[in-house]
């Protein structure tokens, strides 16, 4: 059986349940080789507090094996709470006549509740067990080979540090990679620190920014109706309004066939009367 590793994890006390919990866990006294048999053999006859004592005494071991686990769906207390639920079962079923401690067999019990757990409510996509096994497997041998070589494994080499298939390997370092909902963050706080407030849209713009500025084409589409055809097009084609880039004064004059001069005079007079018919403020200060 695998030994029990002490996680060197940092560990996530967010929560001041948390904090309590772990602190008072701390606090807890251990129980020696002798004490495991007699609380054993008294859990066999059905005595509910040799149960609680003998699983109270363990519970600093469930929160060494859930750090192993943080950051792979489920967060740092549900994780101690399935360990908790699997140290109850390695309890009850703990066989004290076989010689071992019992921390060496209920390490086992504690990993399958966890892994279970993460299993069934911490994927989108749900994966057998014995995948989420083998994905464990991969991260152990990958963080050792990398302490050892400075870098990652590839496939072959996973494949020979642990004896599972090179095809077997790549399924499941597809499916190796965890949901992160974006209403969290990396400490599980909301609000400012929430991960949605971080990430950046990139080209799109915003639905507010759209929705601006289509309302603001439609009125200035209207606005415009008060201007003759010719009033409309320079005043359009010199703002941009309706096209891609605004046009200057001079390709707007070769483009009606007018002087530089006159195309300037009639932008003027255009800007005048609305300015003069604007009862909207936000359109004044559109025109400048």
């Amino acid at each position: 059986m695998r030994p029990l590793s002490i996680a060197k994890q940092v560990t996530d006390r967010g929560g001041e349940s948390l904090k309590r919990y772990l602190l008072e866990v701390s606090r807890i006294p251990m129980i020696t080789e002798d004490e495991e048999v007699k609380l054993a053999i008294k859990i066999r006859s059905g005595d509910i507090e040799a149960l609680e004592k003998l699983v109270t005494a363990n519970l600093r071991f469930v929160i060494s094996v859930a750090k192993q686990y943080q950051g792979r769906g489920l967060k740092l207390h549900d994780l101690i709470n399935e360990g908790n639920l699997g140290m109850v079962k390695a309890a009850t079923k703990f066989d004290e006549t076989r010689g071992f401690k019992f921390i060496s067999y209920a390490v086992w019990w504690v990993r399958q509740g966890i892994l279970q757990a993460i299993t069934e409510n911490s994927r989108m996509v749900r994966l057998p067990l014995n995948k989420i096994n083998v994905i464990n497997r991969i991260n152990e041998a990958c963080s050792q080979f990398e302490q050892i070589h400075q870098r990652m494994p590839n496939s072959e080499e996973i494949s020979e540090l642990i004896d599972v298939g090179v095809e077997e390997i790549k399924i499941c370092l597809k499916h190796a990679f965890w949901p992160i909902s974006i209403d969290g963050s990396k400490n599980d706080m909301q609000g400012e620190n929430a991960l949605v407030n971080r990430l950046s849209a990139g080209l799109l713009e915003s639905p507010e920014t759209s929705l601006i500025e289509n309302s603001l084409k439609k009125d200035v589409n209207d606005f415009l109706g008060i201007l003759s055809i010719r009033e409309s097009y320079i005043i359009r084609m010199y703002f941009g309004i309706g096209e891609e880039s605004p046009l200057t004064m001079d390709e707007i004059a070769y483009n009606l066939e007018l002087t530089k001069e006159r195309v300037r005079q009639i932008k003027t007079t255009a800007l005048s009367r609305l300015k003069k018919n604007a009862n909207n403020n936000f359109l004044k200060d559109y025109l400048g």
